[in-house]
């Protein structure tokens, strides 16, 4: 796959920001999915981590695109690389890449232009199930049971 487009068809990235002073968690949202650049098809379902897909696992790949597709600052988002999650569709696998803005606030300038805002977890109630438990995953990787480790 050459093309940012290519890689984005079977990956999807969900950004979010954590203040560890005040351990607020916020979740990049557009309209009503959690993923950039585009929600996951009606068809989609979980899948365990690490299921051996053919989606694209390089995170650096899909970081560019999204940094390329929103136009943002690539120094100031790392890749999550112990969040390692996929779901199934009728077209094929997708594997769903967690990026972590490092600035000091989040960057709510930087969303605006695309429709995206900030939202914490409470905030996500009524969105695509899939999304949401993707959205818990994160939420126990860094609050919960990682206790701030992502």
């Amino acid at each position: 796959m050459n093309t940012q487009d290519d890689v984005l068809i079977a990956n999807r990235a969900m950004l979010v920001h954590f203040d560890s002073y005040s351990a607020a968690l916020v979740f990049a949202k557009w309209g009503d999915t959690l993923l950039a650049p585009a929600p996951l098809p009606p068809s989609a379902a979980a899948l365990a981590p690490s299921g051996g897909t053919a989606a694209i696992k390089d995170g650096d790949a899909v970081k560019a695109a999204v940094v390329a597709r929103l136009g943002l600052n690539p120094v100031e988002l790392e890749l999550a690389v112990d969040f390692d999650h996929q779901v199934s569709t009728d077209a094929g696998p997708i594997r769903v890449h967690l990026l972590r803005f490092t600035t000091f606030e989040s960057p709510k300038a930087a969303l605006e232009p695309h429709g995206g805002v900030f939202r914490p977890i409470s905030a996500l109630r009524g969105g695509a199930p899939v999304e949401l438990l993707l959205a818990r995953e994160v939420f126990n990787l860094i609050i919960g049971a990682g206790g701030g480790r992502a």
